[in-house]
């Protein structure tokens, strides 16, 4: 299979950013998820040189703590930020931006896709929770409620849904042109999506160890069919 989605070039290249681990599970799963949709995964990591004009969608996935010193706030004492990575995401979303491609960002993508806008996180969510668990978990044990009328309720087909929860920052003042969508039981923000009209969906759960699951995969499905309509247009 591996060498089919490598060979097949009529699917949508997606883009999707990393870390530089030679065994990333996320990478893997989101790979696969992207390929079940459709499309066809293609791995940016730093030092990577991918032409930028052979993306149709993009993909900011999980993993370590955004530096607090891009929205305003004080690093916690002990936290690894991996700051190259921070510096090559922020490049791949303003692309997005600008070429207006479609844009999933996944956990830390999410809070990403929101700080590059001009909205700021909470560094540390340990002591805001109260109904849910610090303990983190891949499988699905979370409810979220998302918002009647949205966009991702109409995608998802229900407004409230089970989700796993693998972060310890969240987002905290939602920058101009996104609406926060999604909340858990502690009214921490769960999901985020555009209001101008940009193709844009931010999820603080990872959808790609969930695929498994239809509601989850519609995401990726979602993201895939966005980059399909504008690789005809093109």
């Amino acid at each position: 299979m591996a060498e089919r989605i490598r060979e097949n070039t009529s699917r949508p290249a997606i883009g999707v950013t990393g870390n530089s681990k030679k065994y990333s599970p996320s990478w893997f799963s989101i790979r696969l998820a992207v390929f079940l949709s459709g499309g066809r995964a293609v791995r940016i990591k730093v030092g990577d040189n991918v032409d930028l004009q052979s993306l149709a969608g993009l993909i900011i996935s999980g993993g370590d703590d955004i530096d607090p010193a891009l929205y305003g706030d004080e690093p916690q004492e002990g936290v690894y930020y991996d700051r190259q990575r921070d510096g090559m995401e922020i490049e791949y979303i303003q692309h997005a931006l600008r070429e207006n491609l479609p844009l999933l960002g996944i956990c830390r993508g999410h809070q990403l896709i929101n700080t590059v806008l001009g909205g700021t996180l909470h560094s540390s969510i340990r002591s805001m929770r109260v109904k849910t668990s610090n303990r983190w978990s891949l499988l699905p044990k979370k409810r979220v409620r998302v918002n009647d009328g949205s966009k991702l309720c109409r995608l998802l087909g229900k407004p409230s849904i089970w989700v796993n929860s693998l972060h310890s920052q969240a987002i905290d003042g939602v920058a101009e042109h996104l609406e926060e969508i999604a909340f858990d039981d502690d009214n921490i923000i769960q999901a985020i999506e555009s209001m101008n009209g940009q193709q844009i969906f931010g999820v603080q759960w990872h959808p790609e160890y969930l695929c498994f699951l239809p509601r989850q995969l519609r995401l990726f499905r979602w993201l895939v069919g966005e980059a399909k309509k504008r690789k005809q247009q093109d």
